[in-house]
């Protein structure tokens, strides 16, 4: 009877095309699930942010289960409060919609005419190439999607309390689930990896919040200056951009340009440019290293990678929840020895700059 060798090693072309399926596995799974994942992922991250909450009433001899009630019905309040307050001033902005859209569409005429004399690009060409653009994107956005869409963004709304209370409640449960998982010697690093997930996820989402009040305090104050219609709204919405790392920031200084190009002179579009890099240099120099950067340690190059794979994978909540979930597997490879290489790939330390002298045999050899 022939004996297997216990010495057996997987190929390394094996060892990759393992690692490569079982990448597009999870990547179709996240996206074909993303209905059901992303609730559970948002309210997991809330429940874990709304935590040190329920330990603070139950401390105060109240019931677990009405602190947890409180905590979720509190946090319903405030994200109820911030719609009623972009919902109203939104309101004054789609009233003048109309007027914004005639200009929009001058300003894209002159605009056209203007490339067809730089480029010898007939009018007629360009505005055809347009309309089949346009034809495409209203394509995309059909009705039947809109609708299907706005079904799940219900249902999701309805899910996502629950989900926040099932978590809360049943904490000790998956708690113990997670150590029972593994053996009693790695029950402290596991415990470890759990601390620090927890922390990280406070402390950055607190410190986005700070940065994200201080941002929209900032936007529409330099908006107001400036003398941009829909200040207030357009602050918040840059402040709520502003949390998508990079990509975020492009976008809302082009719609703040926009706004000012359709409702002032374009001079206004340079004033608000120069209003926002003025808002971005604070935000980045002195915000970030000292509210948030100091808390999750992802380096630019990751994070622009992640937030991009975030929204192909899961769309704009992919790109929210993009930096939060790489700082959780960030942690989790640090207290891994394997992936010890990786957590370092995903930090930002730079190691030292080391000068490799010369190989002692290529010296020539001294009499």
């Amino acid at each position: 009877m022939e004996t297997k060798n216990a010495n057996y090693t997987i190929p390394f072309y094996a060892k990759t095309a393992l690692i490569f399926v079982c990448l597009f596995a999870f990547v179709y799974t996240m996206h074909i699930g993303q209905q059901i994942i992303i609730p559970l992922v948002y309210a997991t991250i809330i429940a874990i942010l709304l935590n040190p909450l329920v330990n603070f009433l139950t401390r105060r001899k109240i019931n677990r289960l009405i602190a947890i009630l409180i905590a979720v019905i509190v946090t319903i309040l405030a994200v109820l409060t911030l719609l009623y307050f972009v919902i109203a001033q939104g309101d004054n902005f789609m009233s003048s919609f109309p007027q914004m859209q005639e200009k929009l569409a001058l300003k894209s005429t002159d605009f056209i005419q203007w490339i067809s004399e730089k480029t010898a690009v007939h009018p007629s060409k360009i505005n055809a190439w347009l309309a089949d653009t346009q034809s495409e994107q209203i394509d995309d956005f059909a009705f039947g999607k809109n609708i299907s869409k706005f079904g799940h963004l219900m249902v999701s709304a309805v899910l996502l309390p629950v989900y926040m209370v099932m978590l809360l409640y049943y904490k000790p449960l998956l708690l113990e689930f997670i150590h029972r998982l593994f053996r009693t010697e790695n029950h402290v690093a596991v415990a470890e990896v759990l601390a620090n997930t927890k922390k990280i996820i406070q402390s950055y989402l607190v410190g986005l919040f700070i940065e994200m009040i201080i941002v929209a305090i900032l936007n529409t104050i330099g908006l107001l200056i400036i003398g941009i219609q829909y200040a207030i709204l357009l602050g918040v919405i840059g402040a709520l951009l502003n949390i998508i790392p990079y990509l975020g920031a492009i976008i809302a200084a082009s719609l703040f340009m926009l706004i000012a190009l359709l409702t002032k002179a374009p001079i206004y579009m340079l004033y608000v440019f120069l209003m926002y890099f003025f808002i971005q240099f604070i935000d980045n120099n002195f915000l970030l290293p000292k509210v948030v950067a100091a808390r999750v340690k992802i380096n630019a190059f990751i994070s622009i990678i992640v937030v991009l794979i975030g929204a192909a994978i899961w769309g704009i909540p992919g790109m929210f929840l993009a930096i939060p979930l790489i700082a959780i597997v960030k942690v989790i490879f640090d207290h891994v020895e394997p992936l010890k290489p990786w957590g370092f790939l995903l930090g930002d330390t730079m190691p030292a700059i080391v000068l490799f002298k010369k190989i002692s045999f290529l010296k020539k050899p001294t009499k």
